[in-house]
């Protein structure tokens, strides 16, 4: 190992003491806990810089008061990709940056560990609010799960490429923000961005 290699290793470790502290805290967060409450104003906040930062600044936050309405809107999230197509620009864009402060392999391991936390904690917290809910379909609540961990994962990136900081938050870190306060933003349809 050359002195750059060791160097950079070092340099690497701040960063991924800070995504495992995010990643540990995962299971502190108030998930799920407050769907179908009407939106405060840092979760109508939250969600324009989400769109914002999207480039949909025509689409406005639209409450969903229910896990059966939560259901119809992720099915309708196969139908309307727009959404998914501007997040995957933003995560290959954080991917590149996050290259640019650590290897490869911290990068895998670091977002392997916080989808590790991010599922623990997700299936308790899915599993308790759907019981209140009273939902009981399996797809509905893995698919609520998965965009918890989809949501940690990018919050991650966002660490990782060192944009945490960034006014106004980057849009992965207002939706990952979402869930802390205990929504769950599915995703945006048309000109709505639907959040539970």
């Amino acid at each position: 190992m050359s002195d750059d290699d060791f160097t950079r290793l070092l340099d690497e470790i701040p960063l991924l003491y800070k995504v495992r502290a995010f990643a540990d805290g995962i299971a502190d967060a108030r998930l799920f806990m407050r769907l179908g409450d009407p939106l405060d104003n840092r979760e109508k906040d939250l969600s324009r810089t989400y769109l914002d930062g999207l480039g949909f600044p025509y689409a406005e936050p639209g409450l969903l008061t229910s896990w059966d309405e939560a259901a119809e809107a992720a099915e309708a999230l196969d139908f309307n990709p727009e959404g998914w197509e501007a997040e995957e620009m933003l995560r290959a864009g954080l991917v590149a940056a996050a290259a640019e402060r650590i290897d490869e392999d911290g990068i895998s391991t670091a977002l392997e560990y916080v989808g590790l936390k991010a599922g623990e904690a997700a299936q308790d917290a899915v599993a308790y609010s759907a019981s209140l809910g009273d939902m009981r379909d399996e797809s509905v609540l893995n698919a609520a799960a998965g965009a918890l961990v989809q949501a940690a994962n990018g919050a991650a990136l966002v660490i990782l490429s060192e944009s945490e900081d960034e006014d106004p938050p980057h849009p992965f870190l207002a939706r990952w923000r979402l869930f802390v306060r205990g929504r769950w933003p599915i995703g945006l349809a048309g000109s709505t961005y639907n959040v539970l």
